[in-house]
């Protein structure tokens, strides 16, 4: 990263400096995740979050590539998903990623899932990329979705400490429990579908965006709701990948970085966290109910 980046980063803990605000392309088609990678590096973003089983890394390369920014002012991550777990597939999977991606390096690299079931592949898998970060292919990598327990039982069994926990976390589902057990790891929470977006809470559907707190807090600031969920993230310390393909909320979900939280108001959106998760259960998927092969 060079000094005059906008993008504020946070440090991991092996020294490598990742931005704090990136763009995600989870469910982005391959037709628009170029334009919208294209777009978010000119906005000023350096960090682009991508996985094998989006199925879209080679837009997201051919997307760096179109917009003109050095490849050493970016930093690319991306996910293996549990089909490449194992050791000697774990490694097949990597290449596959790299391939797509148009890359020799990739600066931070995630098992997607905990793959619970069978968790001798997972540990398989992380040993794996140990080996990868030794050999200089990646700059760090990391786990997503790990419970604290899994994250106690991967750390007991491997040698590196993962740097970063892709988690779900959003002003309603803010994973207390998860975030304190990557904190005392020194591991940084990179929050998914950080924005909430509609969510299932019960029987009815509730959208962050318009909770009353936070609309109040955006009306205050001449900002937008999106705007301020993001800044909440940033302000605990987080790193937050929204995603969207269109232009000008890209755009919006940048303009981040000229205000400030106060302690009340992050202390008010903290206490809008229902408990209650949005999607299933990470422990929940297995190679028979989610196994599905990632093309070369």
């Amino acid at each position: 990263m060079t000094e005059n980046s906008p993008n504020t980063t946070v440090t991991l803990n092996n020294g490598v400096q990742i931005p704090a605000l990136g763009l995600g392309v989870y469910q982005s088609s391959p037709e628009d995740t170029r334009a919208a990678v294209d777009t978010a590096l000119r906005t000023g973003y350096r960090l682009i979050d991508t996985a094998a089983a989006y199925f879209n890394e080679r837009e997201v390369g051919e997307g760096i590539r179109q917009s003109g920014v050095d490849r050493s002012e970016i930093f690319i991550e991306t996910k293996l998903w549990i089909s490449d777990y194992g050791y000697d597939e774990a490694l097949n999977g990597f290449e596959k990623s790299i391939r797509k991606l148009g890359v020799d390096q990739v600066d931070l690299l995630l098992l997607h899932q905990p793959l619970a079931a069978d968790f001798e592949k997972t540990i398989a898998a992380y040993t794996a990329i140990e080996k990868l970060l030794k050999d200089g292919r990646v700059r760090a990598i990391g786990v997503s979705n790990q419970t604290p327990t899994e994250l106690e039982e991967l750390i007991s069994r491997t040698e590196v400490v993962p740097a970063v926990n892709q988690i779900q976390v959003h002003p309603y589902y803010t994973q207390p429990q998860w975030r304190a057990a990557n904190e005392r790891h020194g591991i940084l929470t990179q929050s998914w579908s950080p924005i909430g977006g509609s969510y299932i809470y019960g029987d009815s559907e509730k959208n962050p965006l318009e909770d009353p707190i936070i609309t109040a807090i955006a009306e205050k600031y001449s900002k937008t709701p999106a705007q301020v969920i993001i800044r909440w993230h940033l302000e605990h310390g987080y790193s937050a990948i929204p995603k969207s393909v269109k232009d000008h909320r890209i755009i919006e979900n940048f303009d981040v970085f000229d205000f400030a939280l106060t302690p009340v108001e992050i202390t008010d959106i903290d206490g809008l966290d229902t408990g209650v998760r949005g999607g299933p259960d990470p422990d929940s998927l297995t190679l028979e109910n989610y196994g599905f092969p990632i093309p070369a």
